[in-house]
């Protein structure tokens, strides 16, 4: 976000990937077609290139043409590019800043949502439970225990520290989480959120001495991970190839997706942090069209079902992404309010950019 982040457009337009949703031939159905113009993150990608999605969406008359990008690059190109209908990132923040560049005031639909979650390897996550950084419960759903990482960054605990880590010499260094680069992608932000809450002592980050306080451990957190990746899809790709962080931060649902695709998943371990960030993926519509498109993908019946069918949880029907994940590996948590798992409160954007700025050292 160049205004927020300092993030140039050139950016996103480079990690963007271009395609367009072609609605099949129905001829049982002579329904008028719009083309709906947008930008979506790309997380979503996968989703909206499905054949059934796009038979789905040319049943309601809409053919889709949209740009996939970091969804904190996304208010740039919604800046500078004419013409579009809609622009749909992973969450609230920078759909708050498409909002003001558009001068929109509605508040804007969330058709689905993803918990963020951790991923490790089934002995990653067995040394994790071992020294109290990871509890597992009687029905298969782990859980990261937050206040304890948060100590562990504080103390620059390694993970040679640990017992049972020197069964496995991949396991050195010091202990960290693997996250996008906050500044363009909304998973790595996200991540700044709840770590800044957890270190705020469980208090959302709302002025400059919350930022302060935070500070360093933001930082640290930051600074051990090197070169970040831009795009989610990339540091859970490397995961998959076995390369990369033992501890991954990601959406639920690239995880569930796999696992929903019959993809192989290996002995991988889903770790819901104990107090955590949803993404809420929020469609910030620009134009009648834009608001055709945001009304079914919220209340079309087979979208939803296509959309738990990705791992994403539809506002409308939560329980459409439980039943599927029934009895599949890894273990996804149903029902996140029965696991105990809380949700951190997401500060202003404004404190969310001084966030960043502290991670990243230029504040």
């Amino acid at each position: 976000m160049r205004r927020a982040l300092g993030v140039v457009a050139a950016l996103a337009l480079l990690g963007g990937v271009a395609f367009a949703l072609v609605p099949h031939d129905d001829p049982e159905k002579d329904v008028k077609t719009v083309t709906v113009t947008g930008l979506i993150g790309s997380e979503k990608r996968a989703f909206f290139e499905n054949d059934d999605v796009k038979a789905e969406l040319a049943k309601q008359g809409l053919e889709v043409r949209a740009d996939s990008t970091g969804s904190w690059t996304m208010s740039d190109q919604a800046d500078k590019t004419p013409g579009l209908d809609f622009a749909f990132p992973a969450s609230a923040a920078p759909a708050q800043e498409i909002q003001r560049i558009w001068k929109l005031k509605d508040s804007p639909p969330v058709p689905f949502y993803s918990p963020l979650v951790i991923v490790a390897h089934g002995p990653v996550a067995d040394v994790l439970k071992q020294n109290k950084l990871a509890d597992k419960d009687s029905t298969g759903v782990w859980t990261f225990r937050m206040d304890e990482y948060v100590n562990a960054l504080r103390s620059n605990r390694r993970w040679e520290d640990l017992a049972g880590a020197r069964e496995h010499p991949e396991l050195s260094g010091q202990l960290f989480v693997t996250t996008t680069d906050p500044e363009s992608s909304s998973s790595g932000a996200m991540y700044l959120a709840l770590l800044s809450y957890i270190a705020n002592n469980h208090q959302v980050v709302s002025d400059d001495a919350g930022v302060a306080a935070v500070k360093d451990v933001l930082h640290t957190a930051n600074a051990l991970q090197g070169i970040q990746k831009s795009s989610s899809d990339e540091p859970f790709r490397d995961f998959g190839a076995g390369i990369g962080s033992p501890l991954i931060f990601a959406y639920e649902s690239q995880a569930a997706a796999l696992s929903l695709q019959g993809k192989p998943t290996g002995d991988m371990v889903v770790l819901y942090p104990d107090t955590t960030v949803y993404s809420d993926h929020t469609v910030v519509a620009h134009t009648d069209n834009g608001r055709r498109l945001a009304d079914v993908l919220q209340n079309d019946e087979v979208l939803r079902g296509l959309e738990a069918r990705f791992g994403l949880r539809p506002q409308a029907k939560p329980e459409a992404f439980a039943n599927l994940m029934r009895d599949r590996k890894p273990t996804f948590a149903p029902d996140l309010n029965a696991a105990r798992i809380k949700q951190a409160t997401l500060p202003s954007l404004d404190n969310l950019i001084k966030l960043t700025a502290a991670a990243k050292g230029t504040k």
